[in-house]
Parts: structure tokens; C-alpha cells; sequence
């Protein structure tokens, strides 16, 4: 046995002839010397990470994340810390990664390290408290002067007098149950919901209406919408932009269907104008990927979209890093209302006025 011993040691030995070695503890005292130290850092302390990490996970700075907590605590926060309950950077932490990567609840608490009732529970609560604040941060026509706003549209292409964009965008849900789930389904022959949106020259949204079936066509939704009733009522000195899906009329100005020379120049204006509310649901949608599908029933699809909209004009505002835009889908939304014979008067006026 010592003799096997004694093999097995000069076998060891004559493998690695310098493990002993002065040269080789020198260089591993050199080695440990320009190690860099590593950093643990508290799971329970979301923002304990760069901004890089932050942002591709929860699409806000530590900072912007900061200000949430401040703005949705008094509303989330809960009363007692039994039951090792989340700290309101936890809750909002959650929502946000829920919000921005769309993906099942479960994979979203594997992240968090939480069971799927509580991001449930917690999704369901920051939800509905961003929402109560919709009427803060989401103001038609907005926050500042019409006449700056004017002024930033003008400065596109040359289009005057414009207070907004508007158009409807299709985010996609699972199949309802009851009676109406054919009323879900849209013109491309899947369940959604048809959300109603109007921004300005910044992208931010100044007017969301989120509440009808995919099967509603865009026109209806507008007629049937309060910023209708003031716009038609003339509260608003300006007009707003939409595509061929809606009638003209003296407060929405739509192209022309075969324009002539004059009347190109026009809807060359108009287009890239009116691109600013394409540009907001690509941006809405590349920051909140859950806004591709959504897994829950249509009111609360109806909740979650407002809840990202208000998200996202607080990104805009406090100038969050914006995320890459993919190329927008053009539905060709055929117009089912007749145009107003004062709304092609104020065109042809505006064509002889301006682009002629």
C-alpha cells in the first residue's frame, strides 16, 4: 500500500512539477492583486443595479423608477410589513417587468423570485393605481401652450394649425368567453381590443380611449368619443390629422383619395405629419411588449393599456431612454362615414393657402 502511495505521489509530482513553486505563488499573489472584487448586491433592492440593466429590464432609469415609487406609493404601499410583504420598489419593479417583457406571470415571478399570486396580486395594483392618475399625465390637447404645440407639428412638414394626431391601434387578446367574443374579433381575424389614441409632436398621448371591441371600426370610436364632442363644439382652436379611415370634417382633415398637383403637396404634408401617432404606438409597444398579447380578459386589457400609456408619457417627459422602433403595419382602414361638405371646403382652403 505505501509502495502504491509513494507512485502515485511522484506520478502527482512529476504532472505538475511547479504547484510548489516560488515563481507560481508570486503569481498568484499578483493574480489576486488585480482581481476585481467582487459585489453582491441585496436581491431585495431593485435599483442596487446599473441603468444599462434597469432600462432593458424595467425601461426606466433608477431615477425614473424613483419617482414612480414616489408618485404610486401612497396608493400601493402596504399598511403593515407581516408576511415579509413587498417594499413599494419591489411592486413597481414587478409591474414594470411585466409591462415591458409581456411575459407569463410565472416567468416573471421565477425573475422576481416570487410565487404567481403575488405578481399577480401586485401587477393587478400598480395597474390600477398608474391609471387613477391618467387625467394627470394624459391632457388634451396637453400640458403646454397650443401654440407651441402648433408650432412643433408646423415645423415637420409645414403643416399648419395642427393640435394632434389620431388613428386606433389593435392590441391583440386571448379569446373571451360569453356571448360577445365574436365582437373581439377584428378585420384581421383575431381578438382585440381597438384603442383609440391622439399625440402630439413629441409622441407623448394626449387622449387614449380604451374600452372597444376589436370588430369597431376607428371612425366610430372617434364619433362616439368625448374629444369629439368638444372638437365639434369648437373648445379647441386647431385641428387634428387622420388617414382615409375617417371622414373629413372641419376639425379632423383627412388626404385626398386621387390628388392632383396641389393636392400632392398636401398629402405629402400630411402623411409625414400625421407619422407622429404611427411613431407613438411604435414606441408604446417596443417599451411595453405586453401590448403585442395579452393574456387576460378585455376589461382588464382595456386597464393595462391605459396603465402603459400613462408609463410611457412618463417616460417621454422625463426623457427615458427610447427603444428601438420597428416598421410600422399599415391596416388600409377603409372609411365607412362620408366626408363633411365643410370639412372638404376647410381642405381645398388649406390647399390654396398653403401648398398651392
Amino acid at each position: 500500500m505505501k509502495a502504491q502511495n509513494c507512485v502515485f505521489l511522484s506520478a502527482l509530482t512529476m504532472a505538475c512539477p511547479f504547484l510548489r513553486d516560488v515563481v507560481d505563488e508570486e503569481a498568484l499573489v499578483l493574480r489576486r492583486a488585480f482581481r476585481r472584487e467582487r459585489v453582491f448586491r441585496d436581491r431585495l433592492d431593485p435599483l442596487a443595479f446599473p441603468d444599462d440593466h434597469l432600462y432593458e429590464r424595467y425601461r426606466f432609469s433608477a431615477d425614473g423608477i424613483r419617482y414612480l415609487c414616489r408618485l404610486l406609493g401612497p396608493r400601493i404601499k402596504h399598511r403593515t410589513a407581516r408576511s415579509h410583504a413587498l417594499s413599494v420598489e419591489q411592486m413597481v419593479c414587478v409591474a414594470l417587468r411585466f409591462f415591458a417583457s409581456g411575459a407569463f406571470l410565472y416567468s416573471v415571478g421565477d425573475a422576481e423570485q416570487l410565487n404567481k399570486a403575488t405578481i399577480c396580486r401586485t401587477i393587478r395594483s400598480v395597474c390600477l393605481a398608474i391609471k387613477a392618475l391618467a387625467d394627470v399625465f394624459i391632457s388634451f390637447p396637453g400640458h403646454r401652450r397650443l401654440c407651441d404645440m402648433k408650432e412643433e407639428f408646423y415645423r415637420i412638414a409645414g403643416f399648419p394649425n395642427v393640435i394632434g394626431a389620431v388613428d386606433c391601434t389593435h392590441i391583440r387578446i386571448k379569446a373571451p368567453s360569453g356571448a360577445h367574443e365574436a365582437d373581439f374579433v377584428n378585420r384581421k381575424s383575431f381578438h382585440s381590443i381597438n384603442v383609440q389614441m391622439v399625440c402630439n409632436a413629441d409622441c407623448v398621448i394626449s387622449n387614449v380611449v380604451a374600452k372597444w371591441p376589436g370588430s369597431v371600426h376607428d371612425s366610430r370610436i372617434f364619433r362616439a368619443s368625448e374629444i369629439y364632442q368638444c372638437l365639434s363644439q369648437g373648445e379647441f382652436s386647431g385641428v387634428l390629422l387622420g388617414d382615409r379611415g375617417y371622414g373629413c370634417q372641419p376639425f379632423l382633415l383627412t388626404p385626398f383619395t386621387d390628388p392632383q398637383e396641389a393636392q400632392q403637396a398636401y398629402n405629402h404634408a400630411h402623411a409625414r405629419t400625421r407619422a407622429r401617432v404611427e411613431m407613438t404606438f411604435g414606441l408604446l409597444k417596443a417599451r411595453f411588449h405586453c401590448l403585442h398579447k395579452l393574456r387576460v380578459n378585455p376589461v382588464r386589457a382595456c386597464d393595462i393599456t391605459v396603465a402603459c400609456a400613462v408609463f410611457h408619457n412618463v417616460a417621454c417627459l422625463r426623457k427615458e431612454r427610447a427603444p428601438r422602433v420597428p416598421p410600422a403595419i399599415d391596416w388600409d382602414n377603409p372609411a365607412i362615414f362620408p366626408d363633411d361638405d365643410s370639412g372638404r371646403l376647410l381642405r381645398d382652403q388649406y390647399v390654396l393657402n398653403y401648398f398651392s
